[in-house]
């Protein structure tokens, strides 16, 4: 009995090789197999002429590493020596690395979730339509939200920091006086303008510069910090130092700093359509990179920010040291940080609010995944009208509200933990094992017969090739109801109650501190 065949486009190859394309229908009994041998060339004019043409990504490795790290690594490295503050030096530390390890592992469960998917077409969207389409587009809303409340903080941030910084270089006393220079309007507008070309980028592969320059300030923060406190000119200052936490509630208090520190979920479908080379080694190469980097910074800024003043350290270590060229340096490498990681959430914003056009506005009924023609970009017109809007309205609230403290912390205790935990861990459980990823039999090249294989539910044709490597740098075999794959399965169910948990906790104290702060 056969059905609907699919197709697995190849992730890598070479000019020459041949690719052993692998055919099995289900019977009753006994499988029947069917391996023939084409080249590349008889493939991909096949393969173009009914599927449309073939997505090929063209980002590298360097430039898909810097932009998930900018991603990650944002203003909230300033807070984590005031976390540890809160959390105590040990526990800080664990509550740092747990938070990391979580934050990659919901990171490779959507690269394999994306592997469900023809190459470049993988979105939270577009897996939701496979997992529970009447809540597809639910999942963009709250993913656009987020993104949008995050890249309008990061405008109020500018308008804060900018007269302070034009203090701190031109003006001696620290006073800017009654000028334009003092106004969060101008300086919101100013850079504002210098935003909307990025913002109307494409690729996300397109801001690997601005996102080396924005992690070069981070460079720059993390030495200031260490700095001060190997000099020790705070010491003064210092308050004592607390091994263990200071009370339940500032570790429920601080939680949320850490856990969202490492968010970066929203463009790792983008890193991983966009990346020239996907394979598995090459896509965990990149979580490592960003998570581990993002690890050990926020433990040497964390550790010797609350080292140098200790109990008396504030929200934002920046803030505490004394005027100088270096602070302001600082202060303007915050700016910095925060201006370039603007375009990389209105990215997934936009992305987000394309499908929920799509789904409400269009009614489309056709899945965007395998629904022959791939959809792997927004029509040009809508592409304008959405990062119009996206600027417009960020802009707007951005000048007109000075605070989005409380919002944001509500939005992020929603937002954060449901497209860093709880939608990779539901993906990942719902789709590991499933009907929609068949297995790939064992192929032997020399004799062309077959070693072993498992039958699928339905008809299917899958590309097997030698650059296609697993973890030992063998040909990839996918094989998701091995004893991995139930591992991993189970695992991601545990991720999406981790998620559910980290929720509740992060609502509950946004709720007891508002109600806190009213009495």
């Amino acid at each position: 009995m056969a059905t609907d065949s699919t197709i697995m486009l190849p992730h890598g190859r070479s000019s020459n090789s041949n690719i052993a394309v692998v055919e099995y229908v289900e019977n009753d009994e006994d499988e029947d197999f069917n391996i023939n041998h084409i080249s590349d060339d008889e493939f991909e004019n096949e393969a173009t002429a009914n599927h449309g043409k073939l997505h090929v990504g063209t980002a590298g490795m360097t430039s898909s590493v810097a932009n998930l790290s900018n991603t990650i690594l944002g203003a909230g490295i300033l807070a984590m020596p005031y976390a540890l503050k809160n959390d105590g030096v040990f526990l800080g530390f664990i509550v740092i690395l747990v938070s990391g390890f979580t934050a990659g592992a919901g990171l490779f469960l959507q690269y394999r979730c994306s592997r469900y998917l023809d190459r470049g077409t993988a979105s939270f969207f577009a897996i939701a339509q496979k997992t529970y389409p009447s809540l597809a587009a639910l999942f963009d809303t709250a993913i656009a939200i987020k993104c949008f409340g995050v890249g309008v903080s990061y405008l109020i941030i500018i308008g804060d920091l900018m007269p302070q910084v034009i203090a701190d270089f031109f003006f001696a006393d620290g006073n800017v006086g009654d000028t334009i220079f003092v106004s969060r309007r101008f300086w919101i507008s100013c850079f504002m303008a210098a935003l909307i070309p990025l913002c109307f980028l494409r690729r996300l592969d397109s801001l690997k510069y601005t996102s080396v320059i924005a992690l070069l300030a981070i460079g720059y923060l993390t030495v200031l910090v260490i700095g001060h406190w190997l000099v020790g000119d705070t010491l003064s200052y210092r308050g004592t130092i607390s091994i263990s936490p200071s009370s339940l509630s500032g570790v429920l208090s601080t939680l949320p700093i850490v856990i969202f520190g490492f968010t970066c979920h929203q463009n790792m479908f983008s890193i991983v359509n966009e990346l020239k080379d996907n394979r598995p080694t090459n896509v965990l190469f990149i979580i490592f990179s960003s998570i581990g980097s993002a690890i050990i910074l926020y433990t040497l800024v964390g550790f010797t920010g609350y080292l140098s003043y200790g109990d008396n350290v504030g929200g934002n270590i920046i803030g505490m040291y004394a005027s100088s060229f270096s602070s302001a340096v600082g202060r303007a490498a915050i700016v910095i940080l925060v201006l370039f990681s603007y375009p990389l959430q209105c990215h997934p914003c936009r992305a987000s609010l394309d499908h929920i056009y799509t789904h409400f506005i269009l009614q489309s009924t056709v899945s965007p995944v395998r629904s022959g023609v791939q959809k792997t970009s927004i029509p040009k017109r809508r592409f304008v009208v959405l990062t119009s809007v996206i600027i417009v309205f960020s802009y707007v609230v951005a000048i007109t509200v000075s605070s989005l403290e409380t919002v944001l912390a509500f939005v992020g205790a929603t937002g954060s933990t449901s497209i860093s935990f709880i939608l990779p861990g539901i993906f990942g459980y719902k789709l590991l094992g499933s009907p929609y990823h068949l297995p790939i039999p064992d192929v032997n090249d020399d004799d062309e017969t077959l070693e072993s294989g498992e039958t699928g539910l339905r008809q299917a044709v899958r590309l097997v090739t030698p650059e296609f490597d697993d973890w030992d740098g063998d040909r990839e075999i996918v094989r998701d109801l091995d004893g991995e794959g139930y591992i991993i399965k189970y695992a991601s169910l545990a991720l999406a109650g981790w998620g559910i948990f980290i929720m509740v906790v992060c609502l509950g104290t946004n709720i007891w501190l508002l109600r806190h702060a009213r009495d």
